[in-house]
């Protein structure tokens, strides 16, 4: 019921007012069934406005930092997440990649819709990152279509570490669903998982228009903190040479940090 209320009530009509959304490509959504809704992911609001926009209900794997907060604000926010159905998983355990495959497993086992940021967190720069794997391994497990979501705007509307909404055009631009039957019977195969990764971030870069960076998001964000370069969120260089894919390592490559980081 939350769910519902805070779309069309409570939250909805103050996100179409700020953010006069474009929605392109809907048909593309399945009426019914389970579908995996893999994002690029530009800011917190991509939460807000891809579930506003889209006719079914969509679940994502929430971090579990989102549950288990203290005071007033903790408890406001696992009030919050709950209500809107979201599921909570732990990304810091040594099973967190696993635990995060059979949370989405249950979801798309019930033909829900299952909302994934296969960059595992938001781009620092505005730029589209190197995918994490764990979307290819929950892909093949279930066989279910894979389809590709850019998110334009919402970073100029929340930029990071913006405390405010600012108002700003946002586009929610679906893409044609991908089929990954041919793979069918390869899950665990780290080169299979690899492909099926490249191609839904090609789509989504040609979906977006943004820059495709091949390394991850978080190795960057990482080695701007260790460096405190003054860079804030952005990180260290943009050459490309700042980190490299084997710096995360087996299990943050598979695990898909699926809300806002």
């Amino acid at each position: 019921m939350w769910y519902w209320l805070f779309k069309y009530v409570l939250l909805g009509p103050l996100l179409w007012l700020i953010g006069r959304p474009k929605f392109e490509g809907g048909e593309n959504i399945p009426v019914h069934g389970p579908a995996i809704l893999a994002s690029n992911h530009r800011a917190v609001l991509d939460s807000f406005y891809l579930p506003l926009l889209v006719r079914r209900r969509i679940t994502f794997l929430a971090k579990s930092e989102y549950f288990t907060g203290t005071g007033l604000k903790g408890a406001f926010q696992r009030w919050f997440f709950s209500s809107v159905g979201q599921v909570p998983i732990d990304r810091t355990g040594a099973d967190a990649a696993q635990d995060a495959l059979n949370a989405g497993v249950r979801v798309l086992g019930q033909g829900k819709l299952l909302g994934i940021y296969p960059e595992g967190t938001r781009s620092p720069d505005g730029r589209l990152y190197k995918g994490k794997t764990g979307l290819a391994r929950l892909a093949l497990e279930t066989g279910v279509p894979v389809i590709p979501v850019a998110m334009i705007g919402t970073d100029r509307m929340n930029p990071i570490g913006s405390k405010m909404w600012r108002p700003a055009k946002i586009t929610v631009r679906i893409g044609e669903p991908i089929d990954f039957s041919r793979f069918e019977g390869m899950g665990g195969n780290r080169f299979v998982e690899r492909t099926v990764t490249d191609e839904v971030m090609y789509s989504l870069m040609q979906l977006s228009g943004q820059e495709y960076v091949d390394i991850y998001a978080a190795s960057l964000k990482n080695k701007g903190s260790a460096n405190e370069s003054g860079a804030g969120d952005t990180g260290a260089s943009t050459n490309g040479n700042a980190a490299t894919p084997s710096q995360d390592g087996p299990v943050a490559d598979r695990v898909p940090d699926t809300r806002a980081g």
